[in-house]
């Protein structure tokens, strides 16, 4: 039986089951193809931690001139690595969407794979929105868990090297708050990377199921282009802007600590719940569900190069 139809089914404990069963196979199948998914941030972690262990020999020096600071600019010292590694994958897991979401449609339109997996009982609404679901959800929830690892990992390493030379680990712990700190960085992935980045996934998925070739050319043309008539026309750079504060997380979002301060305070002035309720939010998630839904349309009609 079509499992798409089985939403109809006059079972209702069944039914919805076996309507999720499409979808989740679907992204099943992302994560079987795309294993770069995965592969990458963890490469990247694990270089980061290899680079963070060569510095143990010098963290206790380190640690004895951070207690000779006021408790702000201690807390600041201590949590720099842990948000440097934080920014590090993050910006791995950002570069691994761009290039997930230009290859996501194109990629099997190229290799003719998409007569297969047109010819499954799986809608092109189905197969649009389970690759859409990498970068709004899964890539933000993976970044999450490998950072929080790598992060503990940080800690132990750093309270070994601490024991090993006769030190006290009570101020080290004091000052990392890993709670807070995982907290804020899911509300982070979730609201900036996940749902305010959703127009840029869109715009590429789109062009990925558009164009025959040059898909980075593509997805950066058209862009480009209203930045540059608008220049001309007008002389403003309002689209410029409104890109630039699209690509770094809007003004209401979490921003980068500022100088001597401890990144979790710094951050505290702009939270991603006020990104979430701002009308940059709304208007983007709009914008997004628009580029999807004219995915969808372009992956029904276009053939395979």
């Amino acid at each position: 039986m079509n499992p798409e139809l089985a939403i109809d089914s006059p079972n209702p404990d069944l039914a919805p089951v076996a309507a999720t069963r499409p979808l989740y196979w679907a992204v099943r199948r992302e994560l079987w193809e795309y294993r770069s998914i995965y592969i990458a941030p963890l490469a990247v972690a694990s270089l980061f931690l290899f680079g963070f262990l060569i510095s143990m020999f010098r963290f206790p020096e380190k640690m004895r001139a951070a207690l000779a600071l006021d408790p702000i600019h201690q807390a600041g010292m201590i949590q720099q690595p842990y948000d440097l590694a934080a920014l590090v994958i993050m910006g791995a897991t950002f570069i691994v969407s761009i290039f997930y979401c230009l290859e996501s449609l194109h990629a099997e339109r190229r290799d003719r794979s998409i007569l297969f997996w047109k010819s499954l009982p799986v809608s092109d609404r189905t197969t649009v929105l389970s690759k859409a679901t990498v970068p709004l959800v899964i890539l933000p929830l993976l970044t999450f868990v490998i950072t929080v690892v790598t992060q503990w990992m940080m800690l132990l390493l750093s309270s070994a090297a601490l024991l090993a030379n006769g030190m006290s680990i009570a101020t080290l712990w004091k000052q990392l708050p890993m709670f807070q700190m995982s907290l804020l960085l899911f509300a982070h992935l979730v609201v900036v990377h996940g749902l305010y980045y959703a127009p840029i996934w869109g715009w590429l998925m789109l062009v990925s199921g558009w164009a025959r070739r040059a898909v980075i050319l593509w997805a950066a043309l058209p862009p480009l282009a209203i930045g540059v008539v608008e220049k001309i026309a007008f002389g403003t750079s309002h689209f410029a802007a409104m890109l630039g504060s699209r690509v770094s997380g809007g003004t209401e979002a979490v921003v980068f600590p500022a100088p001597g301060l401890a990144p979790m305070q710094s951050m505290s002035h702009g939270t991603p719940l006020e990104l979430l309720i701002s009308p940059a939010m709304l208007i983007g998630l709009a914008v997004a569900a628009l580029f999807l839904a004219a995915a969808v349309r372009v992956r029904r009609y276009r053939e395979p190069i």
